[in-house]
């Protein structure tokens, strides 16, 4: 079993309130406020979780680098009021930033819920196994 330790679990708390707050910030049409707390909650958690060092690390690896630039302007453009144009820049960078990532989380989805047609149809594209 894997231990957790306490500023690991403040790091979840953090990044569970940001994503709080960009939901609701969201929802309350683009609040520029929520939206610039719930992002500095999400990037502040992450630091916790997985530590400065690795956070750095990840953001600024060279191959990552278009999707963290992206990702982090549009958390700035967010901070300075303009959080519909900042929301889009920072949801692309995301998806570059995570793109890698989809795959693993669509396959650990569909492994817990077991249904036949849903995985043939989408697990196919990213697994070795066509028949």
């Amino acid at each position: 079993m894997v231990s957790i330790t306490e500023t690991q679990k403040i790091g979840v708390g953090l990044t569970g309130f940001g994503l709080f707050f960009l939901l609701f910030g969201v929802l309350l049409y683009f609040d520029s406020v929520l939206l610039a707390f719930g992002n500095v909650l999400f990037l502040a958690g992450l630091a916790f979780i997985i530590g400065p060092r690795r956070t750095a690390g990840f953001f600024f690896q060279r191959q990552k680098l278009r999707g963290s630039t992206f990702f982090l302007g549009g958390v700035a453009l967010v901070l300075f009021r303009w959080p519909i144009i900042g929301m889009a820049v920072e949801s692309y960078g995301f998806v570059l930033l995570f793109r890698s990532f989809f795959p693993v989380a669509s396959g650990f989805i569909l492994s817990l819920v077991n249904i036949p047609y849903l995985n043939m149809e989408v697990a196919l594209p990213w697994s070795e196994e066509r028949e």
